[in-house]
């Protein structure tokens, strides 16, 4: 009987919390299709662009945008800065250097500016770090004016410590125009340093397992963030961040937190995160439908190139000779390497060839990595070698050309290589050396080029244009990525 009375009442606390749980959504969902409901009509500064100016906007960039919120106000894409809610402060003033909003910062400004759950699905290089950064900047501003805010009011989460680095160095431009601070932490280094940063700073940029480590040594309360962003989100769960990202966020407020998510693909366990995360969320693809499946940014022209292995050193020689000779001494080149020990190999040969090379792996500490990629951006160095450590962290401006000497191991790792180039709008070069020890994946590479409009060359036809089938870490081939959100098939026994 005490057996009995014990499990119902552990069944009674179980839908309490689940209540509770809905409730909290159910309220967040309330409050979001309020301010969206009164975006356009509290905030006249929104001004609406002619419809022949949206269609044309939408279309041009293969934009879709997708509301789940019942009975919302239409929100119209801001394609002008001009068009950005009114601000009494110097925050736009480094605006003034772009001539007009990226596609996915004209698609979600809207949303993010009426306080709505957004999730983006964007080539990377598209501006996404303003798309998010500026309306979380305006929101603290505006908090500011009612009191004293709580620190952190914001916390933005990237796989990578130079993504979060640089995440950190965009914001911070505009940030310390309207004295907000921002706190870049991050593994490898001293931990006491970050602890203080932490004290004042209303922003935090963080990779997930040095702000778990602080969370949980109690250096951090996130118990009163209000605007949370998981930054390339498929990046950071491949790694197996899930875990440490729901423990963050598990102490976060649910109805008074905006939430927002950029993600390049949109695979079932990326959808899993947002569903148990995001209320009612507003979701903005640019470049088609939303795919489990990667795909490069289709400004950057993709050339393979089919080689023996002992041509490629060879031949990266050959093309760094062409590619970097009068007019174009000084443009920079991104060459990368499988492995640490090629890293620094090709390196000391390039050094020894008389290029003005430096480079970047998991071997070098983290002020060595600062000193190589410091280099590289100010032109000191015009060849950056680099290994797979740093391909979704990198991003300076002007990349004209990525070379890959060894293919990465998975086609995933060669779209963040190669978006390295053509980022916020230019045009990109990329060259790959392809061998018949990457043929594994010549079906999923010559999936890529075709999805981009590229050339596929014959020779890497040959290889075979079958993808290899997805491998679990636990289960191996034995793996099958299920859509969740897939209603179930009802089976019937008949008596």
């Amino acid at each position: 009987m005490a057996k009995r009375e014990l499990q119902d009442k552990g069944s009674t606390e179980h839908r309490a919390k689940k209540k509770s749980r809905n409730e909290k959504h159910t309220k967040k969902a309330e409050d979001s299709k309020a301010g969206a409901q009164a975006s356009e009509t509290q905030n006249t500064d929104l001004k609406e662009p002619s419809p022949a100016v949206i269609e044309k906007f939408l279309e041009e960039n293969s934009v879709k945008i997708t509301d789940t919120l019942e009975g919302a106000t239409k929100l119209h894409p801001i394609t002008s800065f001009s068009h950005l809610p009114t601000c009494n402060s110097a925050l736009y003033r480094p605006l003034e250097s772009f001539s007009s909003p990226t596609a996915i910062q004209s698609a979600t400004w809207p949303f993010l500016f009426a306080g709505r759950d957004v999730i983006g699905i964007a080539e990377t290089g598209s501006g996404k770090t303003l798309g998010f950064g500026l309306p979380c900047l305006k929101n603290l501003q505006d908090s500011a004016k009612k009191g004293k805010p709580y620190k952190p009011t914001a916390v933005m989460i990237s796989p990578t410590r130079e993504l979060a680095m640089q995440i950190h160095d965009q914001i911070s431009k505009f940030a310390e125009l309207v004295d907000i601070k921002v706190a870049c932490i991050f593994g490898g280094v001293n931990k006491d340093e970050q602890r203080q940063a932490l004290k004042t700073a209303a922003i935090v940029v963080a990779t997930p397992g040095r702000l778990k480590d602080l969370q949980n040594d109690g250096s951090v309360d996130l118990g009163k963030v209000k605007y949370l962003v998981l930054d390339e989100a498929d990046r950071m769960l491949d790694k197996g961040f899930e875990q440490d990202i729901k423990d963050i966020i598990r102490p976060m407020p649910v109805s008074k937190r905006q939430t927002v998510m950029f993600t390049a693909t949109w695979p079932p366990v990326v959808r899993d995160l947002a569903a148990t995360f995001m209320t009612s969320p507003v979701t903005v693809t640019i470049g088609g439908e939303p795919s489990a499946d990667p795909r490069a940014n289709t400004r950057i022209k993709q050339v393979v190139e089919v080689v023996k292995p002992h041509e490629k050193e060879q031949r990266l020689v050959q093309l760094l000779n062409k590619y970097q000779k009068g007019p174009s001494s000084s443009d920079k080149i991104l060459v990368f390497c499988l492995y640490k020990k090629e890293a620094v190999r090709v390196e000391r040969l390039l050094w020894n060839k008389g290029f003005k090379v430096a480079g970047i792996h998991g071997d070098l500490g983290q002020q060595e990595r600062f000193k190589s990629l410091d280099s590289f951006k100010k032109g000191v160095s015009t060849v950056l070698v680099a290994t797979d450590v740093a391909a979704r962290g990198l991003d300076i401006p002007s990349v004209k050309l990525v070379i890959n000497v060894t293919f990465p191991l998975t086609v995933e790792d060669y779209v963040h290589r190669i978006g390295r180039t053509g980022r916020a709008g230019a045009e990109g070069h990329a060259i790959t050396l392809f061998t018949e020890v990457d043929k594994a994946q010549s079906g999923a590479l010559i999936n890529v080029l075709k999805a981009a409009n590229q050339d596929v060359p014959e020779d890497l036809l040959k290889f075979g244009a079958t993808v290899k089938k997805k491998q679990h870490d636990a289960y191996g081939a034995f793996f099958k990525d299920v859509d969740t959100n897939k209603t179930s098939t009802k089976i019937v026994f008949d008596d």
